[in-house]
């Protein structure tokens, strides 16, 4: 029955409505394929909508059918019809998953067919983006190659469709054969690095290169395993683009498999969240610094394509409910890779309009830069994600770069900006219901108070007022049950508490902050606690434990090139003066079992050097020792 004032194409959708249900009725519809079979016949591409619009309109009618009428056998009819319209939506949205699949394959064909030779390979990297709606799936990627092979007749283009078609079909097989072997290294090298920060072969990458059989790509595995970098090594002559995008295929799948195996583990300090984050990050960095090695062969579209394939990575990753906005990414990288990320992103993210993948990826470079002791750089970051922030309404965006931006004057030291940050952070957190925000804020606020009053002394009542503000942020940050705020409260907390010289109690906080810090594995936070658990241990005479700290905390600084690592190597310097060599050397010995635990043979036996290091920075030289 159709409707009078409906459109030709709307009335033959009532039609096959209708026959359908006429057609369960009589008992000629035996399985719900015969109904998905009639659909897929029957509606036209592009037609999806308009079907589901008929197809609400009856599911409509017999319900108000049933509402209202009290006839049995009518009651009896309405009942069947319903069954039989629920079965058509059952599949109707079985049909609307099928093609839609079928349109983005579509839609991928179209536009490489259309685009100019330079422009082949980012359309191509767009079908394969994991932020889209309908991204290929791996049977879609090999009816695109087989598809491809026979579309293509130019034989100058460049890129031709049919090296793109070479590259996708290789790369299916790459991937196929790292597939089974994406965690096992995890188990068979016994332990959780993603690959970078050590001198010596880690990580999965000579693991993954033992299972290609591309020479190209094992030999760029390779190079991460032995060197934590792509070198003219890894990439010796120019690639072809289809070695390219079979490389693309491989690591992308390599990337989203471990996002999602480490997704699914419990959180605690070596799985997890903080997984996920190491490998965002370090893939950003894999795929950079390949960009600028192609770069440097002088091929620009395949150095362009990894910088579309470090924005996916960044994009999906800004996405993340865990995405550090306060921090908590330092055990992803070492020193140099963190730097690396920071030399390969900033130029080309300039290029990139406002969105919340830059908003965030801006707030990462600066609270990073801060960590390593560039205030100028991080304020300059912190600066744009804001503007940015701002710009896409992305209000927690723009909350944590103010808080950012006063943590950051903290350290110039611009103790009024820093304040001042701290209170619009404040506002806005409460006004929008940012608790992390909040809390960090909170923290903030009483941490700048704290600095400023060491230059300009306060009475007690209002330094008590000071630490309320902090003390509210610690209790805010572990109600809100975000361990990375918490780490920061904690550590502000202790922090003014040693300004105060109420060391008893800083050690307590402290202590606390270090946890959260190592569960989180955020080593600047470590290694900040542990710096003022140096100086809290000192001052109540505690000697042993003052070494021990002020150790850990001037390795782990040093460890991930932050400059603060002065800091505790100027309490020890003054301790090993006060001890004198033996009994200093002594006293690292005791806590010998300790160290090996937290930062190992190399760490223990890099400890002397650290602290000459420091003492020939000041031109003293071996005095004291």
């Amino acid at each position: 029955m159709a409707d009078s004032t409906s459109d030709p194409a709307t009335d033959n959708y009532f039609e096959l409505i209708d026959r359908l249900v006429t057609m369960t009725l009589k008992g000629q519809i035996r399985s719900k394929s015969q109904v998905f079979k009639q659909l897929q016949s029957d509606i036209e591409p592009g037609d999806g909508d308009l079907f589901e619009q008929c197809l609400q309109a009856r599911l409509t009618a017999v319900s108000t059918t049933l509402a209202e009428t009290a006839d049995e056998m009518k009651q009896a009819k309405a009942t069947r019809q319903q069954r039989a319209l629920v079965t058509i939506q059952s599949e109707f949205e079985h049909w609307q998953k099928e093609n839609q699949g079928f349109a983005a394959l579509s839609g991928a064909i179209a536009s490489l067919i259309r685009s100019a030779d330079q422009e082949r390979l980012t359309a191509l990297l767009q079908a394969l983006d994991p932020n889209q709606s309908e991204h290929l799936t791996r049977d879609q990627i090999q009816t695109l190659a087989q598809q491809l092979r026979q579309l293509e007749t130019e034989v100058t283009a460049q890129p031709s469709l049919h090296e793109l078609a070479a590259g996708l079909t290789q790369g299916l097989a790459t991937w196929q054969q790292l597939e089974g072997h994406v965690i096992s290294w995890v188990y068979d090298q016994g332990q959780r690095s993603i690959g970078f920060g050590s001198a010596t072969p880690q990580g999965p990458w000579p693991y993954w290169a033992k299972q290609v059989t591309t020479a190209s790509i094992q030999r760029i595995f390779s190079d991460l395993a032995e060197q934590q970098a792509i070198t003219s090594a890894g990439v010796p002559i120019p690639l072809e683009v289809s070695t390219w995008v079979e490389l693309a295929i491989a690591v992308q799948r390599l990337q989203m498999a471990l996002v999602t195996w480490f997704d699914q583990q419990p959180y605690d300090a070596k799985a997890g969240k903080r997984l996920s984050i190491s490998t965002f990050l370090t893939f950003a960095v894999v795929w950079s610094q390949l960009s600028r090695r192609l770069s440097d062969l002088r091929q620009p579209l395949l150095a362009e394509g990894c910088f579309q394939m470090v924005l996916q990575g960044l994009r999906q990753f800004a996405q993340q409910d865990y995405f550090p906005l306060y921090g908590g990414l330092f055990t992803a990288l070492s020193g140099e890779s963190l730097r690396t990320l920071l030399d390969y992103l900033d130029q080309p993210l300039r290029q990139v309009p406002n969105t919340d993948t830059k908003a965030r990826i801006l707030t990462l470079l600066g609270y990073s830069q801060r960590a390593l002791g560039h205030y100028d750089q991080a304020q300059q970051f912190h600066e744009r994600a804001l503007e940015s922030a701002r710009a896409i309404n992305d209000r927690r965006c723009e909350i944590a770069n103010l808080n950012h931006l006063s943590r950051t004057a903290v350290m110039a030291p611009d103790f009024d900006a820093a304040i001042a940050h701290s209170q619009r952070a404040l506002i806005l957190a409460r006004q929008v219901g940012d608790r992390v925000g909040e809390a960090n804020a909170l923290a903030n606020f009483g941490y700048s108070e704290v600095n400023r009053a060491q230059a300009n002394p306060l009475e007690p009542a209002q330094i008590e007022s000071v630490l309320t503000y902090l003390e509210q942020g610690l209790t805010l940050t572990e109600q809100v049950q975000d361990r990375p705020s918490e780490a920061l409260c904690a550590n502000s907390l202790g922090v003014a508490q040693v300004m105060l010289r109420r060391y008893d109690a800083a050690i307590t906080v402290l202590e606390k902050g270090l946890q959260t810090a190592q569960a989180i594995g955020d080593v600047f936070l470590q290694g900040m606690n542990y710096s003022y658990l140096a100086i809290a241990y000192q001052n109540l005479e505690n000697t042993e434990m003052s070494v021990f700290c002020g150790a850990m905390g001037m390795y782990l600084l040093w460890q991930i090139n932050s400059e603060q690592w002065h800091q505790p190597a100027g309490t020890l310097s003054i301790l090993s003066g006060q001890m004198g060599a033996a009994a200093y050397q002594a006293t690292l010995e005791t806590y010998r079992t300790a160290f090996l635990r937290q930062i190992g043979v190399d760490g223990y036996d890099h400890l002397p050097k650290l602290l000459a290091e420091y003492r020939e920075s000041l031109g003293w030289g071996d005095r004291g020792q």
